[in-house]
């Protein structure tokens, strides 16, 4: 088979099947998420974690996924979609087993960050799939596909995690969490080579290893001391680590800048738009990510909630989410410009609801807000990049996007861990606010397009 051949749209009935099976690994990797923030509050009581430890349960899953995210994309372009779909979901599926299995807090961290490769290598083979395999209406209809599971990606993940952590299946409390994805997994791995074509590799690629390694140093430099730097009384070791991380992040701009083909395309910040966007996202995916971990804390340790009705709190925010990024592009074309500060604003006003006892209306303010600075942002940032490089752009949006939520989670929930609840909602306030003067930014040079 040729690589022209691999390349041709299906026509036949499988690509409906074949479209199931891509949406159900990324339906497993972004329940995968949100079901582990419901579950944290049991895995600290089961394996006597840390609160550091439980953050970085969280953050290992996001960091692992969003260092190796585009470098999966370029393998699955070069040695085989197909390929590193059935190997990234491999992966995904055997560290799930081994988190569910996991005797200690430590092991269960290692295996999160196992568990994110795997996502890496699965997840960016989907969409590439859907835009080589899909054309004209059919593919219209897979992308409202994969945006509507993405929407309810969220909510599947709180409510399915408050209900099996609840239900304490066979009585092992926060584990079928994770082994739940074993058996879905095993579905998808037997279904790939029945409905999804092969296509064969194209040598082996150029990978920017320097690049990969020096950033991962510069954000394990930074989460960890952020992650760490509470429990141990803020040791001198913590600000050096700090500053070297913000340093080597330095290094990693200059090293993008001399290989021929970089983790990260730095030329795609020169397109209108994209740089300002990309701040208004990261800025979002902070306040977002500390929201979740430490409201959800609080919530279960601090309320003496369980795990479902923990769920079931987030049904609000996750519906108002999903519905408003889903219909965001009906509003009308004058209007849609000002979505970013209007986002973030709803965000900062959600969050300050929350804070102040205001929760179901708060939840609801707040998953407008995130409707509003999701998906418009996301699209907006690449109106004006061009064609060959928006594959680069999407890339660098998701892996900033990523290390947003790294960074909410360990700044914002290292407050909640020293403070309060209170200290950590208003937090996550404040940089909505800073969101939203950014996103004022944004305003004004979409107006100038």
């Amino acid at each position: 088979m040729t690589v022209a051949t691999a390349a041709r749209p299906v026509v036949d009935s499988h690509r409906w099947w074949l479209l199931a099976v891509l949406l159900l690994g990324q339906f497993m990797g972004l329940v995968d998420v949100f079901i582990v923030n419901v579950a944290v509050p049991a895995i600290g009581a089961d394996l006597h974690a840390s609160g550091a430890t439980l953050q970085l349960v969280v953050a290992g899953y996001t960091v692992a996924y969003a260092m190796l995210l585009i470098t999966g994309a370029r393998l699955g372009a070069v040695l085989g979609r197909r390929t590193m779909y059935r190997t990234g979901a491999t992966i995904f599926t055997l560290a799930s087993l081994g988190c569910g299995l996991a005797p200690t807090g430590v092991a269960l961290v290692a295996l999160r960050c196992v568990q994110g490769a795997g996502a890496a290598l699965m997840i960016p083979q989907i969409m590439s799939v859907i835009q080589t395999r899909f054309t004209g209406a059919d593919r219209a209809k897979a992308l409202s596909a994969f945006g509507a599971v993405l929407s309810v990606g969220a909510v599947a993940g709180l409510v399915l995690g408050g209900v099996i952590v609840s239900a304490d299946l066979f009585g092992l409390a926060w584990r079928p969490a994770f082994l739940v994805n074993v058996p879905f997994g095993l579905v998808l791995l037997a279904a790939v080579p029945r409905v999804m074509p092969a296509d064969p590799p194209r040598g082996w690629p150029r990978l920017d290893v320097a690049g990969l390694v020096t950033a991962t140093l510069a954000v394990l430099l930074v989460v960890a001391p952020l992650t760490l730097g509470r429990e141990l009384g803020w040791p001198v070791w913590t600000i050096a680590a700090l500053a070297a991380g913000i340093v080597l992040a330095g290094v990693f701009v200059l090293v993008e800048r001399r290989v021929v083909t970089p983790l990260l395309n730095l030329a795609v910040f020169r397109a209108p738009v994209f740089g300002i966007g990309a701040a208004t996202l990261v800025l979002m995916q902070v306040a977002y990510g500390g929201f979740l971990f430490a409201f959800t804390l609080h919530l279960e340790n601090g309320l003496g909630y369980g795990a479902l009705r923990t769920g079931m709190t987030y049904v609000p925010l996750s519906v108002a989410f999903g519905l408003v990024g889903f219909f965001w592009r009906r509003l009308p074309a004058r209007v849609q410009p000002y979505v970013a500060p209007v986002g973030l604003g709803c965000c900062a006003l959600g969050y300050l609801g929350v804070a102040t006892g205001v929760v179901a209306v708060g939840l609801v303010v707040a998953g407008i807000g995130m409707g509003l600075s999701a998906s418009p942002v996301l699209t907006q940032s690449l109106l004006r990049m061009p064609p060959e490089r928006a594959g680069d752009a999407s890339g660098v949006l998701t892996t900033t996007m990523q290390l947003g939520q790294v960074t909410g989670v360990a700044g914002v929930g290292a407050l909640y861990l020293s403070l309060d609840s209170t200290a950590a909602l208003l937090a996550a306030c404040l940089i909505s606010v800073v969101g939203a003067v950014v996103g004022c930014a944004l305003t004004r040079s979409l107006k100038r397009l």
